[in-house]
C-alpha cells in the first residue's frame, strides 16, 4: 500500500492536500518569470509527453489525497478487490491527480500520480464557470497567460487592429456562487510556494473538485476584490532543454481543508474496496480565493476571436486588484440591467471565457451597493423544487410562487393565468403527472431480466443494439433529444454519487453535436432567450410559470419571457410562448447575432502543406490529391472571400504565388528551414474565385513537378511553422499530407519502434509523444483560430504517436493510410479519393466554442476529443467537422433528491463557411432515481463501453497498456458484482447480468482483442496509435462497428426481409455471431469492421453466387486482391451492391473492401475480428466470463 502520497486517490473533492501540508502565505502575489522549484517538483516531476487527448475540464491539477473516499465503505475506490495501487513507474512518475479514465483500476503497483494526466500536478483556481450549478463548491477556471513558441518568430499584430486584441490573464471572468445572506470577505491568501508546478496548458487535465467548507463558499461567493495570485507553470519537458522557451499557463489557485465535504465522493478508478486509513488529521488549510473577476459571464461574445492565449509571444500583463474590483462593479451593473435575451447583452471586448454567454454572477462587490430584491421570490435551497412543468404541454403553464397581484397592461395576456394560490408543487405531488419515473413500484422492465451469461450462447440481437429510451412520460420521450446526437451512459440517473459509486458503472455523456442532419430548425429571431443566472438556452423542458415568466430546468431561476417571445412566428399566433418552436424542439439552431463576435466573421481559409519528397513521389499520393481537389475545387465550402494556399517541403520549403495577374504560379524556395519566413506573404494565400485558372494550373503542374527528385529528407517542422504564420492573420484550415517520419528541421524525429516488439504481452512503450513540438504549435494554431488536419501516408513507422499531437490540440483530423502506394495497394488509393471527397466537400464550422451545461449538482469534470479546453466546461475548436465525436465524464456533487428530472445542455458556437455566426443547441432530458436497480435498468452498454475505451487510451498513456486493459477487465468484474449482490437467490456457480448489461462483457472482451489494447498479436506501432485516436475522436456509432464489427451471412440475400430507402431494396439479414462456428464452407459472410468490409468466401460457395456477385466462373478464379463487386444484372448482385451501399452511405468515409479467401493473406486479419473465439494470446468469450466469474467469486 505504501505511504499515502504515494497511492491514487480519487475523493469528491479533486483539491485536497498532500498530508502534513501547510500553506504559507505570501508567495508570488504577482506572476514570476519562473515559478521557483520546490520539494514537490523533485516529488512529482517527470519525462513529460504530451498527454493523449482526453482534456478535462481544468487545465491544470491539484495533488490529490483521498480524505471523504477513505472515510465511508460506500465511497471506496471502484473496480478492484486488491490493495491500493499506485500509477507510473518509481523512476519518473507521470504527474496529475485524478485519472481522466476514472471509472478503471487495476492492481497494478504504481506510485502516486493520475492517470489519464501527464503534466505536473498544479494548484487551480476555485470559482465556478457557467452552467454549473450556483450553489455547489467544487469548480474550478484556469487564468491562462500566452506561452512561448520556440524557434518561431511571430508578426506581431497592430493592439488596434479588429484581429489584434491581446488577450491576456486578467481577461478571463472569474464567476462569483449566489448564496443568500452571505457575507463576503475581502481576504485574500497567495499561492504557496511549495505548489509551484510545472504544468503544459490544457489537453489533458482533470478538472479539480474542492471540497465543501463554510468558509471556502463564503469566499467563493464573491467576485473578489483581493490580488490574483498566479502560477507560472511550465512544461516539463522530458528530453528537452530547460533553458529554451517552453509553454506556459498562469493559474489561480484555491485551498481547502482535508476532509471537508460531502460524504459521496466522486466516482473514481480505483483498487480498493477495504476501508483505507482515515486522512482527516491533516492539518487544515486556510482558503484562498484568488481568481480575477473581471468581465464575469458576459453574454454575447464569440469565443477568442483573435486570441493570443496559448500563441504569444509576449508575457501577460498582470492585472492589479483595483482593475479586479472596478471590473466586478461593471460586471455587477451588466447582470442588474441585461434581460434574459441576448440583444441587451453589453459585449465586453477580450473576454475569452465569456463568448458563449457564460452564467451572469449573483453576487455584489464589496463597495457596490445592494442588489433589488428580484420581483420574483427566489426558491430557497431548502425547499428547492423540481422545476419541470406541462408534462402534458398544455396549457404548458407550471404553477409556482404567484405574481403579484397586479393586472398586467399587456392586452396579450390572458387573465386566467394570474390567479394561481397554491405553492409550486413538489416532488411528490408531480410525481404521478410525469408519468412514473421511478421504475420501483412498477413490474420489472424487460432491462432488469436476469440472464445467465455462461448458459445463454444467443445473447446477440439480429439488429443493431438500439439506444435505450429514457422512462419518461410520452410528451417528454417525444421531445428528447436524438440519442445519435446526445447519449447518456445512465439514462436513469442516480440520485447522489454513493449510489452511483455502488452501481460501479461511469456516468458521462457521448456527443456528436454537428453531425449531419437532414431536419434542423433554424432559428432566426432577433431575441434569443436564455437564462439570466446559468446561460441556459429556453429548451423543451424548461417550466412556464405564466405567460410572463419561465423556470429554468439547470438552475431554477425565474426568468422574464421577452416580449418578442410571446409572438409565434410559425402559427403567426401572439400569447403562447411554449408553443415556439425553441420549446418544441430540443435541438435547434440560432442565427446568432453580433453579441456572440468579437470580430467579423473569418472568411473560409485552406492552406494545403505537401510532403514532395522521394518517398511522397513514389508513393503517388500527389496525383490523387491534385485530382481530388481539381474535381472539387468548386464545391468547397466558402463564399465569395474563400482563400486557399499551397506549400510543399523536402528538404527545403516551397511557397506558390498565385496572385491575381500572373501568367502562372511562381515557386519560391527557401532553404534556410532553420529561420523560416515567408517570402510574400500578401500573395501565398489568394482568393479562390479570382486566381482559380492559377490554382487549376499549379495543380495540374504539381504531380509532375517532383517527378525526379532525389530528396529523401523531410522537413515537415518548418513547413508547418510556416503554415502557421500564413494562417495566423485569419484563421482556418491546415490539411497536412506526410509520407515519412520529419528528418530535418524542427520536430524532427527518430524511429522508435523495435519491429520484433510488436507480439509483445508485456509493455508496450512509446504510445506518447517523443517532443512537444507538435503539440506546442497545435496550441498556437489554437490561439490563432486554425485546426491542423493530419494525413498520414506511410508504408512505414512515421511516430504517430508524436505527429498526432498537432491534429489533437487543435481540433484537427487524423487520417492514416498504411502501406499506401498508388499502384500496389489500389485500395487504399481508392479509400483516400474517396475521403478526400467527402473531406473537401463537407460541412465545417470555424472559429467555434462548445460549452456543456447541466442540472445543478452535477459536475463535468474530464472531457475527451480533439480540442483544447479553456475553462471549466469551455472547449474550444478551431474548426469543427460534422464526422468529429466527444466524450465527457461527470460527477454527482450534490443530492438530486429534490429533483425528478435532469438536463443535459450542449451549445456549440461556430461560424458557418457562409460567414454567419450560428449556435447549435441539443438538450436531453433524463429521469432521476434512488434505487440500484433503476440505476442497472437505464444503463446504455454501448455508451458505457465508449466511453471506457475513451479512458482506457488515457490510462495506457499514462500508465501502461497492460494497467488499461486489467483496469477494462475490473470493470465487468465489479459492475456484474455489484448488481450480483443486489439480487437474491443465486447460485455461486451462475454469472447474471441484467438484460441491459447482457453485452457488456462481449463488448469489453471485443475492446480487449481490438488493435489499441490487444496484446500478443503482432500490432505495428503506428496502427495501434491510429486506432487510440480513433478511439478519442469518433461518434459513438462508428465507434461501436470498430470494436464490435457486424457479421452477416450474403449468400442468401434474395430470401431476406428488406426495406426501402430512396427507391432501393435493401435487405437485412440478421447479425451473426462473431465466432468461426457461424462460418460455413457453403456460404459467403460480409463484415463491417467500420473503416473496412471484408467478404469472406467458403470454399465451397455457391458457382452462381461467385458469378453473379463477385464476376469469376468459380471460386479458384477468384482474384487474391479483388476491392470492387462489378455491376451484375442479376438478382443476388443487386441486392448484395444495394446492402453494400446502403452500409457505406451510414459513415462518413468509405471503407475498403476486401474479398478473402482461405489462402489469402487478410485472412489472419479477418479471423482476428471473430472475437468470442480463442487465439494463442487472448481468451474466448466462454473463457472470459468464467475468468470475470472466478473473479467475483473470490
Amino acid at each position: 500500500s505504501g505511504p499515502v502520497q504515494s497511492r491514487m486517490q480519487f475523493p469528491s473533492g479533486y483539491g485536497s492536500h498532500l498530508p502534513n501540508y501547510s500553506v504559507p502565505s505570501g508567495h508570488y502575489s504577482q506572476v514570476p518569470s519562473k515559478a521557483a522549484a520546490s520539494h514537490l517538483d523533485n516529488q512529482y516531476r517527470a519525462s513529460y509527453y504530451p498527454t493523449y487527448y482526453s482534456a478535462p475540464a481544468q487545465n491544470v491539477m491539484t495533488p490529490s489525497v483521498g480524505t471523504n473516499v477513505l472515510n465511508t465503505q460506500e465511497s471506496q475506490q471502484l473496480y478492484n478487490k486488491t490493495p491500493a495501487h499506485t500509477v507510473g513507474s518509481a523512476e519518473g512518475p507521470i504527474q496529475g491527480a485524478i485519472s481522466s479514465a476514472s471509472y478503471l483500476r487495476t492492481s497494478a503497483q504504481q506510485s502516486y500520480s493520475a492517470f489519464g494526466n501527464h503534466y505536473s500536478t498544479s494548484v487551480s483556481s476555485s470559482v465556478a464557470s457557467q452552467g454549473f450549478p450556483l450553489n455547489s463548491d467544487h469548480y474550478t477556471m484556469p487564468v491562462v497567460s500566452s506561452a512561448m513558441y520556440p524557434n518561431v518568430s511571430y508578426p506581431p499584430v497592430a493592439a488596434g487592429s479588429v484581429y489584434g486584441q491581446a488577450f491576456t490573464s486578467q481577461t478571463l471572468p472569474a464567476v462569483g456562487q449566489f448564496k443568500e445572506a452571505n457575507t463576503f470577505s475581502s481576504q485574500s491568501t497567495s499561492v504557496p510556494h511549495s505548489l509551484q508546478q510545472h504544468v503544459p496548458v490544457g489537453y489533458n487535465t482533470t478538472l479539480t473538485t474542492i471540497s465543501s467548507a463554510q468558509s471556502i463558499q463564503d469566499n467563493l461567493c464573491r467576485n473578489l476584490t483581493g490580488s490574483v495570485a498566479k502560477v507560472n507553470n511550465q512544461i516539463n519537458t522530458g528530453g528537452i532543454d530547460s533553458s529554451q522557451p517552453v509553454h506556459s499557463v498562469s493559474q489561480s489557485v484555491l485551498f481547502t481543508k482535508p476532509g471537508a465535504g460531502t460524504s459521496a465522493s466522486s466516482a473514481v478508478i480505483s483498487s480498493v474496496r477495504t476501508p483505507a486509513p482515515s486522512l482527516s488529521s491533516q492539518p487544515q488549510s486556510s482558503p484562498s480565493v484568488t481568481q480575477s473577476s473581471e468581465l464575469a459571464l458576459q453574454e454575447g461574445m464569440q469565443y477568442g476571436g483573435y486570441v493570443n492565449n496559448q500563441a504569444s509571444s509576449a508575457p501577460a500583463p498582470l492585472s492589479s486588484s483595483s482593475d479586479d474590483e472596478e471590473e466586478d462593479e461593471e460586471d455587477e451593473e451588466a447582470a442588474i440591467d441585461s434581460s434574459s435575451t441576448t440583444s441587451s447583452a453589453s459585449p465586453v471586448l477580450n473576454n475569452y471565457d465569456a463568448l458563449e454567454g457564460g452564467g451572469y454572477p449573483e453576487t455584489r462587490s464589496v463597495t457596490s451597493s445592494p442588489v433589488p430584491a428580484p420581483s420574483v421570490p427566489q426558491t430557497s435551497k431548502a425547499s428547492k423544487p423540481f422545476g419541470y412543468g406541462y408534462p402534458t404541454l398544455q396549457p404548458g403553464y407550471q404553477n409556482a410562487a404567484p405574481p403579484a397581484p397586479v393586472q398586467p397592461n399587456n392586452p396579450g395576456h390572458h387573465p386566467g393565468f394570474q390567479h394561481y394560490p397554491q405553492q409550486y408543487p413538489g416532488v411528490n405531488q408531480l410525481s404521478s403527472s410525469l408519468g412514473g419515473l421511478s421504475l420501483q413500484h412498477s413490474q420489472q422492465p424487460e432491462s432488469l431480466r436476469p440472464v445467465n451469461l455462461t448458459q445463454d450462447r444467443n445473447i446477440l440481437p439480429v439488429s443493431s443494439v438500439p439506444a435505450p429510451v429514457p422512462n419518461l412520460n410520452s410528451d417528454l420521450r417525444k421531445l428528447n433529444c436524438s440519442p445519435d446526437s446526445f447519449r447518456c451512459t445512465l439514462t436513469n440517473i442516480p440520485q447522489t454519487q454513493a449510489l452511483l459509486n455502488k452501481a460501479k458503472l461511469p456516468l458521462g455523456l457521448l456527443l456528436h453535436p454537428f453531425r449531419d442532419l437532414t431536419q434542423l430548425p433554424v432559428i432566426t429571431s432577433s431575441t434569443i432567450v436564455r437564462c439570466r443566472s446559468c446561460r441556459t438556452y429556453i429548451n423543451p423542458f424548461v417550466s412556464f410559470i405564466d405567460q410572463r415568466r419561465w423556470k429554468c430546468n439547470l438552475c431554477y431561476r425565474v426568468n422574464d419571457v421577452p416580449e418578442e417571445f410571446m409572438y409565434n412566428p410559425l402559427t403567426r399566433s401572439y400569447g403562447e410562448p411554449h408553443k415556439r418552436p425553441e420549446v418544441q424542439n430540443s435541438t435547434v439552431e440560432f442565427i446568432a447575432s453580433s453579441d456572440y463576435m468579437l470580430r467579423p466573421p473569418q472568411p473560409a481559409v485552406y492552406l494545403f502543406v505537401l510532403d514532395v519528397s522521394h518517398n511522397a513521389v513514389e508513393a503517388g499520393y500527389l496525383t490523387i490529391v491534385c485530382q481530388s481537389l481539381l474535381e472539387n475545387l468548386d464545391k468547397l465550402p466558402g463564399d465569395s472571400r474563400t482563400r486557399i494556399g499551397f506549400i510543399t517541403f523536402d528538404s527545403t520549403v516551397q511557397f506558390y504565388n498565385l496572385q491575381e495577374g500572373l501568367s502562372q504560379p511562381q515557386m519560391l524556395i527557401v532553404s534556410d528551414i532553420d529561420d523560416i519566413f515567408l517570402p510574400t506573404p500578401d500573395s501565398l494565400l489568394v482568393n479562390l474565385h479570382e486566381s482559380k485558372e492559377l490554382i487549376k494550373d499549379l495543380l495540374n503542374a504539381l504531380p509532375n513537378m517532383f517527378t525526379n527528385t532525389r530528396e529523401t529528407h523531410s522537413a515537415l517542422g518548418p513547413a508547418l511553422q510556416a503554415a502557421f504564420k500564413l494562417m495566423s492573420p485569419t484563421g482556418g484550415r491546415i490539411s497536412v499530407f506526410q509520407t515519412q517520419l520529419p528528418s530535418l528541421g524542427a520536430g524532427l524525429l527518430h524511429s522508435r519502434e523495435d519491429p520484433n516488439q510488436r507480439s509483445s504481452t508485456k509493455v508496450v512503450q512509446h504510445l506518447g509523444p517523443a517532443t512537444d513540438f507538435y503539440k506546442k504549435l497545435a496550441l498556437d494554431c489554437s490561439g490563432q483560430q486554425t485546426a491542423v488536419d493530419l494525413f498520414l501516408l506511410s508504408s512505414q513507422y512515421s511516430d504517430l504517436a508524436s505527429l498526432a499531437c498537432m491534429s489533437k490540440y487543435s481540433a484537427g483530423c487524423i487520417y492514416y493510410y498504411p502501406s499506401f502506394h498508388r499502384s500496389h495497394n489500389p485500395a487504399q488509393a481508392e479509400k483516400l479519393q474517396k475521403d478526400l471527397k467527402r473531406y473537401l466537400t463537407r460541412k465545417i464550422g470555424f472559429e467555434a466554442v462548445m460549452r456543456i451545461r447541466c442540472t445543478k449538482g452535477l459536475s463535468i469534470h474530464t472531457f475527451h476529443g480533439n480540442f483544447f479546453v479553456r475553462s471549466t466546461d469551455l472547449l474550444s475548436l478551431a474548426n469543427v467537422n460534422p464526422d468529429a465525436g466527444f466524450a465527457v465524464q461527470m460527477s454527482i456533487e450534490e443530492s438530486l433528491t429534490d429533483t425528478s428530472l435532469v438536463c443535459f445542455q450542449t451549445a456549440l458556437l461556430y461560424t458557418s463557411s457562409k460567414g454567419e455566426r450560428r449556435i447549435r443547441v441539443h438538450t436531453l432530458c433524463l429521469p432521476v432515481v434512488s434505487s440500484l436497480a433503476d440505476v442497472y435498468a437505464g444503463a446504455d452498454v454501448q455508451a458505457v463501453v465508449c466511453l471506457l475505451a475513451n479512458m482506457a487510451v488515457d490510462r495506457s498513456i499514462s500508465s501502461s497498456l497492460s494497467d488499461a486493459r486489467d483496469a477494462l477487465v475490473n470493470a465487468v468484474v465489479d459492475s456484474l458484482a455489484a448488481y450480483m449482490s443486489t439480487a437474491s437467490n443465486l447460485q455461486q456457480s451462475m454469472l447474471i447480468a441484467p438484460n441491459s448489461l447482457k453485452l457488456f462483457p462481449l463488448y469489453i472482451l471485443a475492446l480487449l482483442k481490438q488493435k489499441a489494447f490487444r496484446t500478443g498479436t503482432s500490432t505495428r506501432l503506428d496502427d495501434r496509435v491510429y486506432a487510440m485516436c480513433q478511439m478519442k475522436s469518433q461518434p459513438l456509432v462508428h465507434l461501436m462497428k470498430m470494436i464490435h464489427p457486424n457479421l452477416y451471412r450474403i449468400d442468401k440475400l434474395i430470401d431476406e426481409s428488406t426495406i426501402h430507402v430512396n427507391d432501393r431494396v435493401v435487405p437485412q439479414p440478421p447479425l451473426q455471431k462473431l465466432s468461426a462456428e457461424k462460418l460455413t464452407r457453403e456460404g459467403a459472410f460480409l463484415m463491417d469492421c467500420g473503416s473496412i468490409f471484408y467478404i469472406w468466401i467458403g470454399k465451397n460457395c455457391s458457382n452462381n453466387f461467385i458469378k453473379d456477385v463477385l464476376g469469376y466462373p468459380n471460386y479458384a478464379s477468384v482474384p487474391q486482391k479483388m476491392t470492387q463487386l462489378p455491376e451484375v444484372d442479376a438478382l443476388s448482385s443487386e441486392r448484395t451492391r444495394s446492402f453494400i451501399s446502403w452500409l457505406r452511405d451510414s459513415r462518413p468515409l468509405s471503407p475498403v473492401l476486401q474479398v478473402i479467401k482461405d489462402e489469402n493473406p487478410a485472412k489472419t486479419d479477418f479471423f482476428q475480428h471473430l472475437i468470442e473465439d480463442r487465439t494463442e494470446a487472448a481468451f474466448s468469450y466462454y473463457e472470459f466470463l468464467l475468468n470475470i466469474q472466478q473473479q467475483i467469486c473470490k
